[in-house]
């Protein structure tokens, strides 16, 4: 059973909730600890979180524990680890492999081979939750929280924009100014369930890019999201006329040099509170990625 303690600061007394979701315990999380099986302590006593902590008590949390997810097919396959702790993994996820099982991909996706990782490692849970996750097509780096509360942590992160995802990408024609903001709202295109386009409607979505180079056919650039919509990157170089390299759904649908989007997740950043630093993850390029950059003669 994961379980956490922190030293109480400060000078005056305190709720012990105060405390808990000064270390990131969200209000969710906490009604996910009292309704499931967690345990809230003050110096090793159960208590319950509006009770009353004084400087230098300390208040404990263990988690409570998780259902596996029978549905979620164990794989042995490969993975590139980029990162790992107790807490949290990255890893470096290859082209043409789903992140998340579906009925067309059940049993060798990212998540099926995390799975198998954890079991491999003994760890306390083997629930894969997957916190950033990318396009099939879509090489690079993946993050996964090991259990419940280290994920919701993330996802305040995500909420709060902290979690920085930075993209390499390879776009058609010369993108013609170095850096720009593109913020053009992203919903359904018709009735398709995948594809996506820039509607007055849709959700806001923010891209932030950055030209790296340019040929004569294409331009190498660096993207950073700061919203997460599906097919943010994808749509958005489609809505300023430069959609990515061998896009078959937004773009031309083959290119010589490259058979799928060329985009590449390259950096990863978040914030590990349980060490109390920033992790920064980069994930190599791909060998089609770099071909197409070669061949395009953006180096």
């Amino acid at each position: 059973m994961t379980a956490f303690a922190w030293t109480v600061g400060g000078t005056s007394p305190v709720h012990v909730r105060t405390v808990l979701m000064a270390h990131g315990v969200t209000r969710t999380y906490l009604k996910r600890v009292k309704f499931h099986g967690g345990i809230v302590t003050l110096d090793g006593q159960e208590v319950r979180v509006i009770a009353m902590a004084r400087p230098g008590q300390r208040v404990g949390l263990q988690l409570p524990p998780e259902a596996p997810n029978d549905h979620v097919a164990v794989s042995h396959g490969p993975l590139e680890i980029l990162y790992e702790d107790e807490h949290f993994l990255v890893v470096n996820k290859p082209a043409e492999m789903a992140s998340v099982p579906s009925h067309l991909y059940p049993d060798d996706t990212l998540a099926n081979r995390v799975k198998g990782h954890l079991m491999a490692i003994h760890a306390p849970s083997y629930v894969t939750h997957i916190v950033t996750r990318l396009d099939r097509e879509t090489s690079g780096a993946v993050l996964f929280a090991k259990h419940h509360f280290a994920h919701s942590i993330l996802d305040k992160q995500l909420k709060l924009g902290q979690l920085d995802k930075r993209y390499i990408a390879v776009a058609q024609g010369r993108v013609p100014v170095d850096h720009r903001m593109i913020d053009l709202p992203i919903g359904r295109a018709g009735e398709s369930f995948i594809k996506r386009q820039v509607r007055p409607d849709g959700r806001a979505a923010t891209t932030e890019l950055w030209v790296r180079s340019r040929s004569q056919t294409a331009t190498l650039l660096a993207l950073k999201l700061h919203t997460g919509r599906t097919h943010q990157i994808r749509v958005h170089c489609q809505a300023i006329g430069h959609p990515l390299l061998g896009d078959w759904l937004y773009g031309e649908p083959t290119n010589p040099w490259i058979h799928r989007q060329a985009l590449h997740c390259a950096r990863v950043r978040f914030y590990q509170p349980f060490l109390e630093r920033w992790i920064t993850c980069y994930a190599p390029l791909p060998p089609d990625m770099a071909r197409v950059i070669r061949q395009e003669k953006l180096i």
